[in-house]
């Protein structure tokens, strides 16, 4: 069975995109595949990196990418309240519709696979992973189930309890940024009989604190796919992942109590910030030396000297952000005027 790698991106994370690569070649993953997955059409800098690259490759099945879009979008334009908050926003039927595209991991030629989000760098070997999936069709490793349910279901919809044990869903949810799979455990036959049920009024039940993530929680729990987190099941003996956990460096490989992390996930931080901070200016960002190592571990002499922005750059920056925050402000009162 060939084992293989996920990863969603495009030239707005590139910068994620290289330090992760570099990760994977030097952190226990150099020969295994890996298919780029593309957010959108946005890819002249993946492009020209990966053609480099001797063991990456550019997810192309077009039918596949369309089928996916079209399941998000069907599921989400259901979701009588989603559509109310993202049109209020001003936001398109499905907000985050690239993030959906993830779930071509089932459709790709990977027998088994690991996805991950390309704000991540690996630490440690997946060996462990792959072999969890000849137990499990799902396998995760993080900690959300100790997260509020509501980032992931709408504890407000009565329709929840009808269709779950809140009891034990607690402890099934997972985050959609990192997890590993088969493929096809996802499919068209199985993905009908689910968007069926969602059109149907199920679609309530999802959080509006992400999109694809409640989606994939949703359709691994309602189809009762075999499901392990290795966080849940064995707290003692795995590592956090997040950020905003307190690790010890030893070179540029991070620990935790002792203990080797396989993954550190920057997740909510805005690609902008790693942007800027390999254009040169001198932004803070949680184990900045451990990303820029891996983001420049094969081209240190392109790596930029840190230094402050400008007066100018901030000045433009606050006012962007002050402008935004104004539109969408009166965008949310005319549409509570017109809805009267």
């Amino acid at each position: 069975m060939a084992d293989g790698i996920y990863i969603l991106a495009n030239d707005v994370v590139f910068d994620h995109l290289v330090a992760l690569l570099n990760s994977l070649e030097v952190n226990g993953a150099k020969n295994i595949p890996v298919c780029i997955i593309p957010y959108d059409d946005n890819l002249k800098k993946v492009r020209s990196h990966i053609s480099l690259l001797h063991n990456v490759t550019l997810f192309d099945n077009t039918d596949s990418i369309d089928f996916w879009e079209n399941f998000a979008t069907q599921a989400w334009t259901s979701h009588r309240k989603a559509q109310q908050v993202w049109q209020a926003k001003g936001w398109g039927q499905v907000h985050g519709l690239g993030m959906h595209r993830k779930f071509c991991c089932f459709d790709g030629s990977f027998d088994k696979f690991v996805y991950f989000d390309c704000d991540t760098l690996l630490m440690g070997s997946l060996d462990y992973i792959y072999q969890k999936l000849d137990e499990f069709d799902w396998v995760a490793n993080d900690f959300q189930y100790k997260s509020d349910l509501n980032y992931v279901f709408d504890l407000s919809s009565p329709k929840l309890a009808e269709f779950f044990n809140l009891g034990q869903l607690q402890s099934q949810i997972f985050c959609a940024g990192w997890f590993a799979s088969k493929k096809g455990i996802l499919n068209g036959n199985n993905s009908s009989q689910l968007l069926d049920k969602l059109t149907s009024g199920e679609a309530e039940i999802l959080s509006l604190r992400g999109t694809d993530q409640p989606l994939f929680n949703y359709l691994v729990a309602r189809s009762a796919i075999s499901f392990y987190n290795f966080a849940y099941h064995q707290p003692a003996l795995v590592t956090g992942n997040h950020w905003s956990s307190q690790f010890e460096v030893i070179d540029y490989v991070l620990y935790d109590k002792g203990r080797r992390l396989t993954y550190l996930h920057y997740m909510s931080i805005s690609a902008a910030k790693f942007t800027q901070l390999c254009a040169g200016e001198d932004v803070e960002i949680p184990y900045r030396e451990v990303f820029l190592h891996y983001r420049y571990l094969n081209s240190p002499q392109t790596r930029p000297k840190l230094a402050p922005p400008n007066l100018l750059v901030r000045l433009q920056r606050n006012l962007k952000t002050w402008g935004i925050r104004k539109i969408n402000n009166v965008q949310f009162k005319l549409r509570n005027f017109w809805d009267r």
